[in-house]
């Protein structure tokens, strides 16, 4: 398009010269501010608005303006190229328009928000390529826009001044980096060998800072991560506050400021959570207003770190004078960097540099103190070495005194612990003799009725058998005293007296007594028989064993208690003799027999009474089971009835020792006993003892 600069404009050119290559030239630019952000460029470039810069390096601020710059230039050089050089890379925007014969041409657009896809020229970084041959002029309008502070250290070169340039800058770069990676790695190696965090905290710090000082000279955004316009705009803001954050932590463990400003260390992680707030706020949306804190956080964190360190120095930390030496270079760095942005001083590789010199120049004054560190800390060991060896000779002294009390408390103890075992053996010993007494009591309370009924039978004939005999003897007595002389006379009166006593029905009644007393006798010789057979004490080994024979035999002998109030039913199935103890086996009949029939009787109801017995062989075991319809049991007592002393009877009914004594009795046997209750749904005990014994098992 056709545009016609107006007065406006300054109509004087730049004449560009070979000497002035290395000039800053942006005190030859006019500047149109569009605040509204609404200009093309054909309306920018006919503005009356535009005024002249009054600065080499113009500053235009923080701001959310744009910026409209433009100047004429006449080529006075040798070379028919030039390269307009913006040698600032925190711009988000960065488009160029060149005005040749009355038409405005777009050259070139480049920025850290702009796509790479959109964006023209044939540089990576932001340096544009301008056609004006030797002797010839052209008018330069280019539009700036950026969300950080806008500098403008414009500068116009030619293709080989541009290459020694950016060699120059690669040499520093290189040297700079070169450093900080062998820091970082003699530091990492330290690290893995003595673990102090420190050495951790301060290789992250260098890594940090060096990304940093690449993202701020541009070389991050044009070279590394160049495809990532996220990274590339939001780098600077977010490397700056991470580099806050690991200096200041690094402080913190390197100086111990915990130990010497405990205060003030607590105020550190305040200033996280505001460098996290930051990052956010620029996430969010507000880039410029996120600039601005960042910058204000930096500065108020670096002031923070410079006190902690002083305090911590004056308050006899080593470690802190080595950090404040390094973090004054890194300071005065900084501020040489800011007063060359301000104006103050001259835009030259020496400022410009000013940083990344600083922050390796801190670097290796920090790998000094961290050196130190490992003499403080050796020496520290070699304290608590020694205080160490004195505490283990002291120790030792202690122990020698202790170990002859000790072993005069443990000889003490040792005898008072065999006491406290023998009173518990005869203890336990006794409590297992009531339970066999308590056994025995139910047994001989049997025995004594069942024995009583024939032997008061047997008592009861006695009398009349010693009458009936004796009136017997007498007549006989008298018959044996006749002779043949007195015989005749007495004979008749011997009749006499024999029809008087009854003598023929005293003969015929000794026959009912005699058999009376013969069954009586046989009565209890089977009682006492089967008291034998139920005890069995006199066998200690395995014997084979008829089941069904020693329940019948344990019934017989409870049979006082449960007989007219319990009904006893039998299924029995198929059982071969069985190894057992016959006599242990039995008092586990008896026993839980016993318990049986006083859960039946317990219940009180009108239902009959009634314990089923059922045996059966399954798989090489006599499996026996006794259920009954009494009262059951809950939860809480089924897990513990096996426990010894545990008891739902009341005091003086019961010891506890019963059913703790049957599962003894069945693991000696290797069987085990399963139990089936619930409260007033009865209870069934299932009993499963081996046919046979393994070699094994008989010899244990």
């Amino acid at each position: 398009m056709a545009v016609r600069l107006t007065l406006g404009n300054s109509t004087v050119p730049y004449v560009f010269l070979d000497t002035a290559r290395h000039t800053y030239s942006g005190a030859r630019f006019q500047v149109l501010e569009d605040s509204a952000s609404i200009l093309s460029a054909a309306e920018a470039i006919i503005s009356p608005g535009f005024r002249p810069l009054d600065r080499n390096v113009p500053n235009l601020g923080v701001t959310n303006s744009t910026f409209w710059l433009t100047t004429t230039i006449l080529n006075r050089s040798s070379s028919d190229h030039l390269f307009l050089c913006v040698e600032y890379a925190e711009l988000d925007e960065l488009e160029l328009w060149l005005l040749r014969d009355e038409q405005l041409i777009r050259w070139g657009f480049a920025g850290q928000s702009v796509a790479p896809l959109e964006r023209t020229g044939t540089d990576t970084e932001f340096s544009f390529d301008i056609p004006i041959p030797k002797g010839e002029q052209g008018t330069l309008l280019l539009r700036v826009r950026s969300n950080k502070q806008i500098q403008l250290p414009l500068v116009f070169r030619t293709a080989k001044e541009l290459t020694s340039n950016r060699s120059r800058r690669n040499l520093i770069l290189g040297v700079y980096i070169g450093v900080m990676l062998v820091l970082a790695l003699y530091n990492t190696f330290i690290f893995a060998s003595i673990r102090d965090r420190s050495y951790l905290y301060y290789v992250l710090y260098l890594l940090v800072v060096a990304l940093t000082q690449l993202a701020f000279i541009g070389i991050g955004p044009f070279y590394i991560w160049a495809g990532n316009n996220w990274l590339s705009s939001s780098s600077t803001l977010i490397f700056t506050l991470l580099t806050a954050t690991l200096g200041m932590q690094f402080a913190r463990h390197f100086i111990g400021t915990k130990q010497y400003v405990p205060r003030l260390d607590r105020g550190a992680p305040i200033f996280y959570l505001l460098f996290a707030a930051c990052i956010g706020l620029q996430q969010a949306g507000q880039p410029v207003v996120a600039y601005q804190v960042a910058q204000a956080l930096s500065g108020w964190s670096a002031l923070y770190t410079l006190i902690v360190g002083v305090l911590s120095w004056r308050r006899g930390s080593r470690q802190a004078g080595f950090f404040l030496v390094a973090w004054t270079v890194f300071l005065l760095a900084v501020v040489v960097f800011v007063v060359k942005d301000l104006g103050v001083l001259p835009y030259n590789d020496w400022t410009t540099y000013a940083m990344p010199v600083g922050s390796a120049v801190e670097g290796i004054l920090l790998s000094f103190g961290l050196a130190d560190r490992i003499n403080v800390l050796r020496r520290e060991k070699e304290r608590s070495q020694a205080e160490a060896l004195a505490a283990s000779i002291e120790n030792q002294r202690i122990i020698r005194e202790q170990n002859v009390i000790l072993e005069q408390k443990v000889t003490e103890r040792t005898q008072a612990l065999q006491e406290s075992n023998e009173h518990l053996k005869r203890t336990q010993t006794q409590l297992v003799n009531a339970e066999k007494m308590a056994s025995l009591g139910q047994l001989t309370a049997g025995i004594a009725h069942e024995i009583n009924n024939p032997i008061n039978f047997i008592t009861s004939n006695i009398q009349p058998l010693r009458r009936n005999i004796s009136e017997i003897v007498e007549v006989m007595q008298e018959y044996r005293a006749l002779t043949p002389e007195t015989a005749m006379e007495k004979l008749k009166l011997l009749k006499e007296r024999e029809r008087k006593l009854g003598i023929s029905d005293s003969i015929e009644e000794l026959d009912d007594i005699i058999g009376s007393i013969s069954e009586g006798s046989k009565r209890t010789a089977e009682i006492v028989r089967g008291l034998r057979n139920f005890s069995r004490l006199d066998e200690d080994d395995l014997k084979d064993s008829d089941i069904h024979e020693g329940l019948k035999n344990t019934l017989a002998l409870l049979a006082p208690q449960y007989r007219d109030k319990v009904r006893i039913r039998f299924e029995l199935g198929e059982l071969p003799p069985i190894e057992c103890f016959p006599g242990k086996v039995n008092q586990v009949f008896m026993n839980i027999l016993t318990n049986a029939i006083q859960a039946t009787l317990a219940r009180g109801a009108d239902d009959v009474s009634e314990v089923v017995v059922t045996t059966r062989a399954e798989d090489g075991t006599a499996c026996i089971s006794i259920a009954d319809n009494g009262i059951g049991m809950s939860e809480e007592v089924k897990a513990r009835m096996f426990d010894p002393f545990f008891t739902t009877k009341p005091v003086g009914e019961g010891t506890g020792l019963g059913l703790a004594i049957v599962y003894g009795i069945i693991q000696d046997h290797y069987g085990h006993i399963a139990v089936e209750s619930a409260p007033d749904k009865g209870t069934t005990i299932h009993i499963h003892l081996p046919i046979r014994h393994l070699p094994q098992q008989k010899r244990a």
